[in-house]
């Protein structure tokens, strides 16, 4: 069977006239094979150019199970994968962006716990994920998870990060095209910190029910930290994860979402995908683990459009 069209006939025994026969060319398996065999066909073509700015990405949303980790770690691998150079900042206490970038993330390695609370540089403790020399991790440990305490007595507290990262930025002689933030699920300091860093915020958004649930108060927070802690701040990308395009559900989701965000929303979906699931039990992102699945290639291809949608960066290709 060729896996692009699918196609072969099967005759029924009692008659062989050709106008028996049953064409299974037009399944819609096959059309799927052929739709993503397309799909990677333009991304193996796509040609990128970076704008030579650093773009520094929030990716928060404090309703649990969206697929936030999951985006920050496969996206930024689909960048680099592209040929951006891109740091993860792993700000969770869980550490689950750190598994799935293979970096070692045990009690006692330096950490962005290190940073935060005894102002390591953030260079001291930034490591190369085995995937790519592109792909950079600033881990975290368990100890993150009593730095949201330990945060309230110091001193500019919610402008830890951010210093942190300016002072990277500016002495580091590698240049970083991207620098991706992985919060936890909740609007704590931690989170607060991020914000404050960041440039750009990426909003993952489940296809599920109550996908909107929630955002009204992260958008809340999110206008504060623009007027009283970092004006610089928008938000810049929403990515729809979790999609399943054979329920009615999905799609209702994807159209309330649009509606909502016409400008923000990618035209990319992340569909529901086992080799997405199957990857950071590898200690792999599913760029590295399965780059030819649907998962991975749906991340490329969102990996193109944040690309694009830079007002300042040049391209060539289609995808």
């Amino acid at each position: 069977m060729n896996e692009v069209s699918g196609a072969f006939h099967v005759e029924h025994a009692e008659d062989r006239t050709p106008a028996a026969s049953v064409t299974f060319d037009d399944t819609p398996l096959a059309r799927e094979l052929a739709d993503l065999t397309a799909r990677r066909r333009r991304l193996d073509t796509v040609d990128v150019r970076f704008s030579g700015k650093t773009r520094v990405f929030t990716v928060a949303n404090q309703k649990g199970g969206v697929g936030k980790t999951t985006t920050t770690v496969n996206l930024a691998a689909a960048l680099a994968s592209l040929g951006a150079r891109v740091l993860v900042i792993d700000l969770d206490p869980q550490g689950n962006a750190s598994t799935a970038l293979g970096v070692p993330h045990d009690a006692d390695t330096p950490s962005i716990y290190d940073v935060l609370i005894d102002d390591f540089p953030l260079a001291d403790i930034i490591q190369k994920s085995p995937e790519s020399d592109n792909l950079l991790c600033a881990p975290s440990t368990i100890h993150l998870a009593g730095a949201e305490i330990e945060l309230v007595s110091q001193v500019a507290r919610e402008h830890r990060l951010r210093t942190a990262v300016d002072d990277f930025l500016a002495t580091t002689p590698e240049h970083l095209d991207f620098v991706l933030i992985d919060c936890p699920p909740s609007l704590g300091l931690l989170t607060i910190n991020a914000f404050a860093a960041g440039q750009e915020l990426l909003i993952p958004i489940q296809c599920e029910y109550y996908a909107l649930e929630g955002l009204s108060q992260l958008l809340g927070t999110v206008r504060m930290i623009q007027k009283h802690l970092n004006p610089r701040l928008h938000l810049s990308t929403i990515m729809l994860t979790m999609y399943d395009g054979r329920t009615r559900l999905a799609q209702q989701v994807a159209d309330e979402v649009r509606a909502h965000f016409p400008n923000e929303v990618l035209k990319t979906v992340i569909p529901r995908s086992v080799r997405v699931s199957e990857a950071p039990s590898f200690g792999q992102t599913v760029i590295a683990y399965d780059g030819q699945s649907a998962g991975a290639v749906a991340y490329r291809e969102a990996a193109v459009e944040v690309l694009r949608r830079d007002s300042n960066t040049q391209h060539e290709g289609d995808a």
